[in-house]
């Protein structure tokens, strides 16, 4: 110690330096740290400034380019007498288009409500045609193909929604409702491939390339159809990019599921998991999935009404040097599906190097292990071209070939034999006319390109694995050479530690006082720390706590379950935990009658409008009904309910037991989406530009924009009355 005291400050400062290199080497790297690091430097040692920002606005980049149009037009992607109307299209904006989600019942009242106050205001509008002096009637267009009728398009763009009040309010209408997982904005043709999946509320499920996580979220909402019991499959949605993965988690968010989970893996080299064995629980098995969603980076030159600076940057390069690896993502994804089991192959490009070669590719080394599936009967009503059976790979300086002998030598590492069509004797082998290739101006949409695989038999190359006891790894034929272990970046996540059982510490109190049922599994709450007070309890399904215990070491989860108990400290508590709404859905069929109120629609609506946490509605504003429930209820958190029998609505919320009052624990965005369900007055949280300040209700609380609420939080949700409780401690951004 004493001669470290005595170093010069030089040589202090040198050997930091080094201990700190020497460290950097031994750990992952935080590329946010190292990006703030970065800027600091950069402060210190100013650079000259580039050249100006060469981006242009969307509305000043013109939409053409030769090569893209010679390209399309000798693959022959679409047929001649269509070309104007095609390429018209392409440079036309995308119309919105939206689906409405949730609960059946929420479901079918949102969509009442969207045909009555909403769509019904449209009939009369009409807007300027681009470039024209004609006017056109905006017409909602409901997507026949879409389960449930819930999926509709309106040929509108930004510009339009500014110019007309109607327009206006249904776009604010949109924004909340999305806050809340009312609606899910979302392109026409994206919808497609979870559709074509077919998932059922038992299949295990994976989403290799799932960010940013619409398609995500409707596999969800699928594997929920049954809403009478939890399913017993998952969702298990994976992303390469770390920090694309915490969109994820905003989406998972919304939806409040206990069975799903987020990994962040590269998918083209994803990890063998393993799984508790049914028939032998003492045994684990190599996890397969019935459906898996390969929805895989592409050129997205498919996207150019949405995207127009495609138009700036497209090459053929482009499909040519992601055609590997989407290659790769596909066959892992075919060696990961279960035998029966069915995989879609999706992608936004018109490209047949990204598309059909990638599918040809694929049958051909799977033999009669994998067949395509026509699946135009699950998509009725929807106009699509099927898929190409020959096409030209071309190199960079847009010279086709017809074979691959053709090819110079120079660019024979960027067009592949690979690449190639089949020949014409074995076109019919392949079946690729199953393919669904959907063209913008066919349907007004964006494009798109969907394969469905389903595997007949284990692929030629998979090897035999036997049920092996005591979680000791799978056998195989011959021992494969070790991979190079991928370094993960981005943020060292909190663990998961699950319950131990009944016997946890804070269980007890929580079984008693929520009276929850004997049949409860509590070694399926987990909270994200070994030590410490716990704060938030989250809940996953019995498969989901399998999948996270057994391969946890194997590959990077993000996140899992739904927060379902927050703690709340309180010296008259009983219990050191309230309710999440999050969570609710899943919990609430296993809380008892001594923490539940089924309440009137006149106390509901009462609660929902008077939601200022530190004046809560008083017990004495409530219908006798409601005062005789609470009379000898005990203070904390419950469970407030409403059934209406005409309609079938049901609504399940969080709420509280005061002293002399009661109160909800939703957010902000639920809270307009409960009001909106119930027929209720909530202008307080609208916006209409289109009038006076002082014509609007409550003015001061609606001098925000709609879009401008905060999705996951409000002082309702965090807040807290003193008479009630207050809440402590923060959520690690892990969770």
């Amino acid at each position: 110690m004493f001669m470290f005291i005595n170093l010069s400050q030089k040589r202090l400062l040198s050997l930091g330096a080094y201990l700190k290199r020497m460290g950097r080497r031994n750990r992952n790297v935080n590329k946010f740290a190292q990006r703030k690091r970065e800027r600091r430097e950069q402060e210190k040692n100013p650079q000259e400034k580039p050249a100006g920002d060469t981006r242009k606005h969307y509305e000043d980049i013109v939409r053409e380019n030769a090569a893209f149009e010679e390209y399309y037009k000798v693959q022959k992607v679409c047929p001649e007498e269509e070309w104007s109307i095609f390429m018209k299209t392409l440079k036309e904006n995308l119309p919105t288009a939206f689906r409405i989600t949730g609960s059946k019942c929420e479901a079918d009242g949102l969509l009442k409500i969207v045909k009555s106050e909403y769509f019904s205001e449209l009939l009369n509008v009409k807007l300027k045609v681009e470039g024209t002096d004609e006017e056109e009637e905006i017409k909602p267009i409901n997507l026949p193909w879409y389960p449930g009728g819930l999926a509709w398009q309106l040929r509108l763009s930004r510009t339009d929604i500014r110019r007309s009040e109607p327009l206006y309010r249904l776009h604010n209408f949109l924004v909340a409702e999305t806050a809340a997982g009312g609606v899910s904005r979302q392109e026409t043709v994206s919808m497609i491939p979870p559709v074509v999946l077919d998932v059922q509320p038992h299949h295990k499920v994976l989403d290799m390339c799932a960010a940013p996580g619409s398609k995500t979220a409707q596999l969800i909402e699928f594997l929920h159809a049954d809403e009478d019991k939890v399913p017993t499959g998952f969702v298990m949605a994976n992303d390469v990019d770390n920090s694309r993965c915490y969109m994820l988690v905003h989406q998972a968010k919304r939806l409040n599921s206990p069975c799903i989970l987020i990994t962040n893996h590269d998918s083209a080299v994803m990890p063998s998991l393993l799984i508790g064995d049914e028939q032998n629980p003492s045994s684990t098995k190599q996890l397969k999935f019935d459906r898996i969603l390969a929805d895989v980076p592409c050129s997205g030159d498919a996207t150019l009404r949405k995207n127009p600076d495609i138009w700036l940057k497209w090459s053929t390069g482009n499909g040519n040097n992601l055609h590997g690896v989407q290659y790769r993502v596909a066959r892992r994804g075919c060696e990961l599906l279960a035998v029966g089991g069915r995989l879609v192959y999706s992608t936004c490009s018109f490209n047949p190097i990204e598309n059909e070669a990638v599918v040809h590719r694929i049958l051909q080394e799977a033999g009669d292990a994998l067949r395509l599936v026509d699946v135009a009967d699950m998509l009725p009503g929807l106009k699509y071209r099927k898929g190409m059976t020959h096409w030209r790979p071309a190199s960079k300086d847009m010279v086709f070939y017809d074979k691959y002998e053709d090819v110079p030598e120079k660019w024979q590492t960027v067009v592949r034999p690979q690449m190639f069509p089949p020949k014409p004797e074995d076109v019919h082998k392949y079946n690729l006319e199953k393919c669904i290739r959907i063209l913008p101006h066919q349907q007004d949409t964006g494009g798109f390109f969907v394969a469905v695989f389903e595997k007949t038999k284990p692929l030629p190359w998979e090897k035999e694995e036997t049920s092996i006891e005591n979680n000791t790894e799978v056998t195989e034929e011959k021992k494969e050479p070790p991979k190079k272990k991928r370094r993960m970046g981005g943020y060292r996540e909190d663990p998961f530690v699950f319950f131990s059982g009944d016997s946890e510490d804070v269980f007890p109190s929580i079984k008693e006082y929520y009276d929850l049922q004997a049949d409860f599994d509590s070694t399926c709450l987990l909270t994200r720390c070994h030590v410490g007070k716990k704060k938030n309890i989250y809940l996953v399904s019995p498969i989901v706590k399998d999948v996270v215990q057994r391969n946890e070491t194997n590959i990077k989860i993000i996140n899992t379950g739904v927060k379902t108990f927050v703690r709340c400290d309180n010296k008259n508590m009983v219990c050191p935990f309230r309710l999440s709404q999050e969570g609710l859905q899943s919990i609430s069929p296993s809380i008892g009658p001594k923490r539940r109120l089924r309440i009137l629609k006149e106390d509901l609506i009462l609660v929902l409008q008077n939601d200022n946490p530190s004046n809560p509605p008083d017990i004495k504003l409530f219908s006798e009904h409601t005062q005789a429930l609470v009379k000898d209820f005990a203070t904390g958190s419950c469970v407030l309910e409403y059934r209406d029998g005409e309609s079938g609505l049901q609504l399940t919320l969080v709420g509280w037991r005061g002293v002399h009052s009661l109160r909800a624990y939703t957010a902000t965005p639920d809270t307009v989406h409960y009001l909106r369900l119930l027929g209720a007055d909530h202008s307080k949280y609208d916006i209409n530009k289109f009038k006076k300040a002082s014509d609007v209700p409550d003015a001061d609380v609606a001098s925000t924009d709609v879009s401008e609420i905060p999705e996951t939080s409000s002082l309702q949700e965090n807040g807290a009355n003193n008479e009630d409780i207050t809440e402590n401690g923060a959520q690690s951004t892990s969770s």
